[in-house]
Formats: structure tokens, C-alpha cells, sequence
């Protein structure tokens, strides 16, 4: 209740005194208040630490990674003619390339039409690829590439709807209309480039002439036949090759982009120039990792100023850290050090610290990078690196590699041994396959691979052999999306006419199974055998481990628990040692992670001052009220004595006039 000054004659100015003690009341809020901006500046320390470790946790993860150590880069000399680049898989050199001809798509034109509307004919067109000899005059099909049928409807039959019609049937053939000056032509051109994808186009005209220069066979394309009589269109670009020489060898290949002439490396052919050379360099790619050690370096150093900043003490400006003395903060500098210093196992490279890599602490505390020896050390060790940093394994057998391993996984060498191969499933026909295929009759077969379900149909015709059969058979179910989109593929083989279908996957989920359609007796007989793939079995450390397809893995409890290894072998017996070593990254990886970990070290030193701060926040609140109802006292009682004082003033003022007004006595 507010108080006007001076209320009746007393002068009390109940507000100021109020005021005065009021703030007396009010210091042990002041001293709350300082507490708790002390918590909010630890809590907003141990922000900073959390930033600077999970900084360095993003930069020693980059390094952490075997892949890391196994980039390649490749180069070209004269770009103009190739580019390159390489895969882990790829092994240093350097080879002389001569670019002969590029590989180039087939293309045929038609005559020229007044308009792209004007009707052509309808029917069916159907495209087959393979490849023409023009000293034979022969075409061979290719069995890789199965016919494609399009068909032109009523009121598709125009250069446009032809067009139109082939690009959306998705055949691989592209169709244009093109304006030459005289007129309007389609153009079929193949997606494909290569000599084994040139188009044999045939047409199955609504007018009943399906050679003839009229209606829809004015799209004919036989290259063996006469022209005007099933060959009536023109070839504008031949089905090409690629032709390059490479280290003075001799290739052809069916696409500029070569994958499988220097292993590990793709070569895209730009320009061909005969008997012009350059050089194709295929090297360790020594700048990504020097860009990650500096990354690891860099990011180090700003956690140590992070640290000095709150943990340290300033002598210039005499403040110490918000941190200084907790006992956290110095676990965690202390257990960051031990690892950088000591945390690594390893047991398998000429390397064994990262001082050997360029990598030294300094006297404040701040690591520094020496780039020259880690320039020497690539140059001599660059295959030691990656023990340095991350985990590794050395095999003694070429069958055997390093696939992955658990947090519980020792460092060690260990014996290994397979007591079971790998299997993949298989379906094998039990008698020879039928080689004509009638569409609507026996065309269509389901089947189950490694338990997903796809179904084909198989171009109809007469094929050459079983083999071009087998061919038609992979290339349908190796194109089923549902298999594609889950990583499946097979391989299928004849024996004596007899089919067999292979997963491409090892182990207990590797399967084929026929399941149903009009053509599954014709391929595989009555009664085709199944046989479902089986895990690898064997020993790691003499002590068995679980297999599955292909991989070993360390049983637990073991030292090489967790340790995952692939026997690429389809033999049992020993498969040698390995050694398996762990890096400074990888420890101090492991370190960061415990630390930033959900329910970690910096996560309950955080979540202890915020309970602090709600528990003050209480504290500041139960305060608040008090004093609120201290002040309400206060001004109660100060009103009371302003009105009694304006009472007793009142009385004193009346008793002083009736005093005044007595008779005078005289005597």
C-alpha cells in the first residue's frame, strides 16, 4: 500500500524508508543472483569444451577411416584427349595412351516428311541389336541385348507419334525429329554405343507389306537386305568401338568410358587423335591425407586454447577459468593426452607414433605438424600409415581380408582357419532347355533369388544355342528392379544344354528357386534342383567363429572378438595369420566418443549445474516472496505509526488550544 509523505504533520516518508530497508532485505538475493551467474558461466564453459571435442571428434574421424589411406588419383597428361580417375583397388604407375577412335552410337534416318504430323503407318516396330559385318553382310545378334517390340497404334502413326511412342516404351533407343533444310526425318539412334549395338529395325505393317517403301515398313532397317526392300532407311552415324592403344597394346572396347583396362581405373576417351600419345599417372593420392592429419592437428590446437582459456589461470589479467580446479576438466585433458601419446596398439607397420608421421606435442601443450616428415614418411611408408591412424589388418594369405571389428576387439595376431567354404545357391535344370520360345507359351518363368521374388519374360524366337538362351535368361533377371534395387544379380550357364542359374551372393541367404510360369519346364525340365547357399565356417584365434556368406567372425570373449574377415576362397583348410593393429585415431576416437557420450562425463557435469540453477531458481523465488511479504510488513507497520503519530499530533495540537484558552488567573 503506497504512502504519501508527511501525512498529517508527522513528515514520515514511509516510501524512502521502506526503500532503505528493503535493500538491506534484498542483499542475500544479490548474493543468489552472483551464484547463479557463476553456474550459467560454467555451464556455458563446458559449451565451449563440447564444441571444441566434438570439433576434434569430426577431424580424427576423417583420419579413422581405412578408405582414407587407400585413395588413388589418376591424371591424364593431355586432357583434351582423356580423363581418369582411380579406386582404392587401383595399384601406382604411369602408361602411354593413344586415342584411335572414339566409340560412337548407331544412328539411322528416315526420308524427309512435309511435316513431323504427317501420317507414316501403324503396326509394330520391333528393334534388335548386335553386330554387322559389312564384308559378310551378316548381322549376329547380340545375346546381352533382347529384341524390343513398340507398338504404333491408331493415331500414334505420325513422325511425332512414332517418336513419341519409341522414347516412352524405354528400349534403349532414343527417337527424334530432326529438320534437315529438306524436310522432316525420324531418327532412331541407339543408347548404347559399340559395334555389338548397332540396330536391325523390323516391321510388322498393318498394310500387310512389311519391306516396302509405304506405310510403317518405310521404317525398316535390315542392313543385310536391298535397298528400298527392308532397308529403307539411312545410316547416319555407323555403330563404332572405342579403339585406343595402351602401352602399346591394342584395345577396343564398346564405350568411351573404360573401366576395366588399367584395374581401378575408368578412363573417359574425349578425342580421338592418331599417333598422339600422353601419359595416364596413377598415384597414392598423399594430399587427402595430408589435408586430414592437418585437419586433426588444426582442430587439437583449438580444443588446447579452449582448455587453457577455462581451465588456466591468467597471470596478466590475474582471473583464473570458469574451470580451473575441476576435476572433470582435468580428466579430460589428461585422458585426451594419454591417448594421443600412448592409446595406440600397433602391431604390424615400419611406423609406430605419430611423431614418425610428422606429429609432435610442443611445450603449451598445442601439437605440431612437421610436414616434411610426414612427406617422407608417404614416400617411404605410405602403406604404414594407416596402422598409424586407424585400425588395420595384414593378411599372409591373398584370400583373406579385413572387413571390420568391435569395440571389444584386441590387438593381436591370430591363426585362421576354414573348415567349411562359402556356397552360393543354385537352380540346375534337369534337362537340356528348349531353344524356341513362343510368346504367350512358354515365355514367361517366376523366380525367388535370395528370397526376393522376380518374374521375366523371354524374347520370343529361336535361339542360336543355349548359351545365347542363357544369355537372354541373365540379362531379364539381372534387369528385374525388385533384384536390382536389393543389390541382387545372377549368373546363368549351360552344360550340355542343361541351365544353371547362380546367385551372385555366398552364404545361407543365397538361394534360386523356380517358382511358377508357362516356360519353367521348357528351361529347366520337371524336376530342376535347388540348392540353397551355406556360411563359411572355421577358427580365429583356434577358437570357432560364426560365419556368414563369406566373413568369419571373432566369437566373443575371444581377443578377436568382433573381429570380421573375408576367405574369399572356395577351399578349407589354413588360411595363415593376421595381424590386427589400432591406430591413434581410432583410440582417441574412442575416448572422444565416452566423453561426448549420451550420460557422459561432460553431459553430467552439465546436467549437475543446471539442476544448481533450477534449485536456486527455487531458492530466488521462495526469496522473492518473502520479501515481497517482509515489504508488505514493513509498509503496514510504518502506515500504522504515520497514523498514530498524526493522532497523537492532532491531540497535541487540541490540548495546546484548550490550554490556550484558559482564563488568565491573577493574583
Amino acid at each position: 500500500m503506497a504512502s504519501t509523505p508527511g501525512i498529517g504533520t508527522t513528515n514520515l516518508d514511509i516510501n524512502a524508508i521502506v526503500s532503505q530497508l528493503m535493500s538491506v532485505e534484498r542483499r542475500p538475493l544479490a548474493a543468489l543472483a552472483a551464484q547463479q551467474s557463476q553456474i550459467q558461466a560454467r555451464i556455458s564453459a563446458w559449451g565451449r569444451v563440447k564444441g571444441a571435442l566434438e570439433s576434434l571428434r569430426n577431424a580424427i574421424r576423417d583420419l579413422d577411416t581405412p578408405e582414407r589411406f587407400r585413395t588413388m588419383k589418376a591424371s591424364v597428361a593431355d586432357g583434351s584427349l582423356a580423363s581418369a580417375s582411380a579406386s582404392a583397388s587401383a595399384a601406382a604407375g604411369s602408361y602411354s595412351l593413344e586415342v584411335l577412335a572414339l566409340a560412337q552410337a548407331h544412328k539411322l534416318r528416315s526420308a524427309a516428311f512435309a511435316s513431323a504430323l504427317q501420317e507414316v503407318g501403324t503396326g509394330t516396330l520391333t528393334f534388335q541389336f548386335g553386330t554387322y559385318d559389312s564384308t559378310t553382310n551378316t548381322f549376329t545378334l547380340n545375346a546381352d541385348k533382347p529384341a524390343q517390340s513398340v507398338i504404333i497404334a491408331a493415331g500414334q502413326g505420325s513422325l511425332a507419334g512414332i517418336r513419341d511412342a519409341v522414347n516412352a516404351a524405354g528400349i534403349g533407343v532414343t527417337a527424334s525429329v530432326v529438320n534437315d533444310g529438306s524436310g522432316e526425318r525420324l531418327v532412331f539412334a541407339s543408347k548404347d554405343t559399340g559395334r555389338a549395338a548397332s540396330l536391325k529395325v523390323s516391321v510388322a505393317d498393318t498394310d500387310g507389306n512389311h519391306t516396302d517403301d509405304a506405310g510403317l515398313s518405310q521404317l525398316a532397317y535390315d542392313p543385310t537386305a536391298a535397298a528400298g526392300s527392308g532397308k529403307n532407311l539411312t545410316e547416319t552415324a555407323a555403330a563404332q568401338d572405342a579403339s585406343l592403344r595402351l602401352d602399346g597394346i591394342a584395345i577396343s572396347k564398346p564405350s568411351n568410358r573404360i573401366t576395366d583396362a588399367i584395374q581401378g581405373v575408368t578412363l573417359d576417351l574425349l578425342k580421338a587423335s592418331a599417333g598422339t600419345t600422353t601419359t595416364v599417372t596413377v598415384s597414392r593420392d598423399s594430399d587427402a591425407v595430408k589435408s586430414a592429419v592437418r585437419k586433426f592437428v588444426d582442430a587439437h590446437n583449438a580444443a588446447a586454447t579452449v582448455f587453457k582459456d577455462l581451465m588456466g589461470y591468467n597471470a596478466q589479467t590475474k582471473q583464473a577459468g570458469q574451470l580451473q580446479g575441476d576435476a572433470v576438466g582435468i580428466s579430460i585433458v589428461s585422458r585426451l593426452r594419454s591417448a594421443i601419446v600412448s592409446g595406440a596398439q600397433i602391431l604390424s607397420a615400419s611406423l609406430g607414433s605419430l611423431s614418425e608421421v610428422g606429429v609432435r606435442f610442443q611445450a603449451d601443450g598445442t601439437l605440431a605438424l612437421d610436414e616434411a616428415v610426414l612427406a617422407e614418411a608417404m614416400e617411404d611408408s605410405f602403406d604404414d600409415i594407416a596402422a598409424v591412424f586407424t585400425r588395420t589388418l595384414k593378411a599372409s594369405h591373398a584370400a583373406v581380408s579385413y572387413r571390420g571389428a568391435g569395440e571389444n576387439t584386441r590387438a593381436g595376431t591370430y591363426d585362421v582357419a576354414v573348415t567349411r567354404a562359402a556356397t552360393r545357391g543354385t537352380l540346375v535344370g534337369s534337362a537340356a532347355a528348349g531353344l524356341t520360345i513362343t510368346a504367350g507359351t512358354n515365355d514367361a518363368v517366376a523366380f525367388t533369388v535370395d528370397g526376393v521374388a522376380a518374374s521375366v519374360t523371354l524374347a520370343a524366337g529361336t535361339y542360336a544355342s543355349a548359351d545365347a538362351l542363357a544369355a537372354e535368361l541373365q540379362t531379364k533377371l539381372n534387369g528385374v528392379e525388385a533384384l536390382a534395387d536389393a543389390g541382387i544379380s545372377v549368373t546363368v550357364a549351360q552344360s550340355a544344354g542343361v541351365l544353371t542359374v547362380t546367385s551372385a551372393r555366398y552364404g545361407s541367404e543365397s538361394s534360386v528357386a523356380v517358382e511358377a510360369g508357362t516356360g519353367a519346364a521348357n528351361l529347366f525340365g520337371g524336376a530342376p534342383v535347388a540348392t540353397a547357399g551355406v556360411d563359411v565356417a572355421g577358427t580365429i584365434n583356434g577358437t570357432a567363429a560364426s560365419g556368414a556368406g563369406r566373413v568369419l567372425t571373432g566369437a566373443a570373449g575371444d581377443a578377436s572378438e568382433g573381429l570380421m574377415i573375408e576367405v574369399a576362397s572356395d577351399s578349407t583348410g589354413s588360411f595363415g595369420t593376421v595381424t590386427f593393429s589400432i591406430g591413434y585415431a581410432h583410440q582417441i576416437t574412442r575416448v572422444l566418443d565416452e566423453m561426448l557420450a549420451e550420460g557422459g562425463a561432460i553431459e553430467a557435469r552439465t546436467d549437475g549445474l543446471n539442476e544448481r540453477l533450477k534449485a536456486f531458481d527455487r531458492r530466488r523465488a521462495d526469496l522473492e516472496e518473502r520479501l515481497a511479504r517482509t515489504e508488505e510488513r514493513y509498509r503496514a507497520q510504518f502506515v500504522a505509526l504515520d497514523a498514530m503519530l498524526a493522532r497523537m499530533n492532532s491531540t497535541a495540537s487540541f490540548l495546546a488550544s484548550q490550554l490556550a484558552a484558559l482564563p488568565t488567573t491573577r493574583t
